[in-house]
């Protein structure tokens, strides 16, 4: 067996809570974890307690890098957290919203159209199959390098639903259906082998062995509504809200 090659293991988790309006909050875009946030790191990080990782990668966003250093902090020997750009959350443009709801429904439904041509995250936002390649080409550059077997990875809620897009082979037009709680676990495990060049490793096979693990409530009794419908403190139960055109 080469150098590297066999069998690798992600724990994929989403960024803790945050609170995006936040009155003192200048750059929503860096937004730290809130009290509530830390805490769910924190019961990430017991529950990932007995596991040694050799790597650790985050977006590079302060609420990706603050929950991975929580997670880390049960460590022995933590390994040195890493950061690639390509892992950070879809990107949208200003968007205006005439009522919070409004703003939420957006959000909340972002994804359910993400498979058809030519489909945005938000209106005039990131193409979805220009974040599906960014974040796919930045999660198997992660995978075929170096000699590691076990690693933890902090992204975002967007980037977590196109990894197991892309894990279970249905891609964008499975993403919508992949809630991804705050603080959330994902397990994907993947068999690599040498490249058939020569140099380097290829992915063999992609298997997913736990989705949405939240340890602060693992059967999701307190779960009910979805992470953004939390975030926005609204819960739409039901078919789409009307957003107005």
């Amino acid at each position: 067996m080469a150098i590297g090659s066999g069998r690798r293991r992600i724990y994929l988790m989403r960024h803790g809570h945050v609170d995006y309006f936040d009155p003192e909050l200048t750059e929503p875009r860096n937004a730290p974890l809130t009290d509530e946030g830390r805490d769910q790191a924190a019961a990430a990080r017991d529950a990932l307690a007995a596991i040694t990782f050799d790597v650790a990668l985050c977006s590079g966003l302060s609420r990706t890098r603050e929950t991975a250093e929580i997670v880390l902090s049960g460590q022995n020997d933590p390994a040195a957290l890493t950061t690639d750009a390509r892992l950070v959350e879809l990107q949208s443009q200003w968007l205006e919203a005439k009522s919070r709801e409004e703003l939420a429904a957006r959000l909340a439904y972002s994804f359910e159209a993400a498979h058809e041509p030519g489909a945005a995250f938000l209106p005039n936002g990131e193409a979805f199959a220009d974040a599906e390649a960014r974040i796919v080409a930045g999660l198997s550059d992660f995978i075929t390098k170096g000699a590691w077997r076990t690693a933890l990875l902090v992204a975002h809620e967007g980037v977590n639903r196109i990894a197991l897009g892309w894990a279970c082979g249905g891609g964008l037009r499975t993403i919508a259906s992949f809630e991804q709680d705050l603080a959330c676990i994902n397990v994907i495990d993947v068999d690599i082998t040498p490249a058939a060049s020569g140099e380097g490793l290829s992915i063999e096979r992609v298997l997913i062995k736990a989705i949405n693990v939240t340890p602060y409530d693992f059967v999701k009794h307190g779960l009910s509504r979805t992470s953004l419908e939390h975030l926005f403190d609204i819960d739409f139960g039901g078919a789409p809200p009307r957003i107005a055109s």
